[in-house]
């Protein structure tokens, strides 16, 4: 058990968050006022967790990871005969034919809302007004509404619990994001984490950068306005900070062991036990892969990868066989493949167990054991449906990454620091470094090194590619697949308090 891990999770058994922990103490909570709670370092860290819970449905089906993943073309979670149709959505997202009625679409709008609504709450709370924890709030706020504003373009601005300024447009938010940030790293500034795990998971100065980095880097596609001198500058902070360093081994960023990842400079801590929502071998394994694992709950046999995306990893390159599960599949400590008795007979392969990159089709017979299955985050033998693998949101290669794509944006491609950059991060793949460097060979060294972290949609968007046609998808009509719709349901509950939404462009 991570010990790093209990000391963070056990402020959830204040009863603050999750209902299934459990305290044997009485605690009369009903007693607790402004004047005898808020009043310690780890009362306040309790009550913070509620303001980061919302993030731990990220990596569950059909939230954030979904929605910046299957819709590209890295993954895809196929309709497997009678499994998977679920009215069409799952395939829909990946064809881009989600309407303002799919489920997905309400459910991270819902969840990042959730986030907004209980920074709001805390804010709103007295006693929780200690510069550095509303810092660390108002960050964290400006994140949701990162999410929000990338994902949907124009949204409720909510500052106040429970009030809202109404509908706001992506350049407006652009801004208040921009702002938020401006105004509070100076305060997170003055309480810097001593080591890269300091203030684990939670917002930190470093984390504020790499939010900016981020937001500064899509500044072109929110504004119509680069900003690649900012971008540089953010990047910089984290690099020169001499806390974040890339791990010899890729793999071990992405273990069920990764919380001492020096590489990760903010993760959502999953734990089993004390921070469920990793789903992933439940969302990609084959049923059959229970024996593989020995894994307590047979997996779903849903998401695997693109062929061609499988594809665009060299044979050599050592992320292939950390980022994807292939070939004959075995029962755990034996050399017997396992056997799917529901084969198609129209399978090559026959009933044994062998997960091949060729996937025949999205939709509606893909085969059972077609498509690499979507392995970087290791499964641990014996693993519950809840990974202990921590998930990266921003890790320090993906920073490398973006100060390059600025320096190049900002300078030719024919930029040595920014190439020199790129070669940093690609070494440790064992391949030769790159001797030059334009925006398609930048755009897929991104998709390889970040692969299945959540980035593929943003990049594709930010490179002009997300309309393209690929497996399964025809290229987009017009470019307004690029945001997401306004879930229908947030439509209807706005007209009926009189504060009206209006939808984006072409839904």
């Amino acid at each position: 058990m991570k010990s790093i891990k209990i000391k963070l999770f056990s402020m959830l058994c204040t009863g603050l968050v999750f209902a299934s922990c459990t305290n044997l103490d009485e605690n009369l909570k009903d007693t607790w006022t402004t004047k005898n709670f808020l009043k310690t370092p780890e009362e306040q860290s309790a009550a913070l967790v509620g303001a980061y819970s919302p993030m731990f449905s990220w990596y569950n089906h059909g939230s954030y990871f979904t929605l910046q993943e299957v819709s590209t073309d890295e993954a895809m979670i196929p309709q497997r005969g009678g499994d998977w149709y679920d009215g069409g959505q799952p395939a829909g997202y990946h064809t881009h034919s989600y309407t303002p009625n799919f489920d997905f679409v309400s459910g991270l709008y819902n969840q990042a809302f959730a986030g907004v609504s209980a920074v709001n709450r805390l804010l709103a709370t007295p006693g929780f007004d200690g510069a550095q924890v509303v810092a660390e709030l108002k960050v964290l706020r400006a994140y949701y509404y990162w999410i929000l504003m990338d994902n949907y373009g124009s949204v409720p601005l909510s500052t106040v619990f429970g009030e809202s300024q109404g509908q706001k447009s992506r350049a407006d938010l652009y801004a208040f994001i921009d702002s938020e940030l401006t105004a509070n790293l100076p305060v997170l500034k003055q309480n810097l984490p001593a080591t890269a795990t300091g203030t684990y998971s939670r917002v930190n100065y470093y984390v504020g950068q790499a939010i900016a980095a981020k937001l500064y880097l899509n500044a072109k596609v929110y504004t119509g306005t680069a900003q690649w001198d900012k971008t540089i500058a953010a990047c910089d902070e984290i690099i020169n900070s001499g806390l974040y360093s890339l791990e010899a081994n890729y793999a071990s960023a992405f273990s069920p062991t990764n919380n001492n990842s020096t590489e990760n400079i903010w993760v959502i801590p999953y734990d089993h036990a004390y921070g469920q929502g990793f789903n992933l071998d439940q969302m990609t394994l084959h049923y059959g892969s229970q024996q593989t694992y020995q894994l307590q709950q047979q997996p779903w046999n849903g998401y695997c990868s693109l062929e061609d995306f499988y594809n665009s990893y060299d044979p050599s390159d050592t992320r292939r066989a950390n980022n994807f599960v292939v070939g004959p599949q075995y029962a755990y400590g034996t050399t017997n493949q396992i056997q799917d008795s529901g084969a198609e007979p129209t399978d090559p392969d026959g009933p044994g167990l062998n997960f091949t990159p060729h996937v025949n089709e999205l939709a509606p017979n893909c085969l059972r054991q077609a498509g690499a299955r979507l392995g970087k985050y290791a499964f641990a033998i014996g693993a519950t449906p809840n990974m202990d693998n921590d998930a990266p949101i921003y890790r320090y290669a993906d920073i490398l990454l973006t100060k390059a794509e600025a320096l190049f944006n900002k300078n030719g491609y024919t930029d040595a620091s920014g190439l020199a950059l790129v070669n940093k991060v690609h070494k440790r793949t064992g391949l030769a470094d790159f001797t030059t460097m334009d925006a398609t060979t930048l755009l897929a060294e991104r998709g390889r090194e970040l692969a299945f972290e959540s980035w593929r949609r943003n990049d594709l968007i930010r490179f002009g590619h997300f309309g393209d046609a690929w497996f399964g998808k025809a290229a987009d009509p017009d470019g307004h697949r690029a945001l997401y719709p306004i879930p229908l349901s947030a439509i209807t509950a706005a007209a009926s308090t009189g504060t009206p939404l209006t939808q984006n462009p072409g839904y």
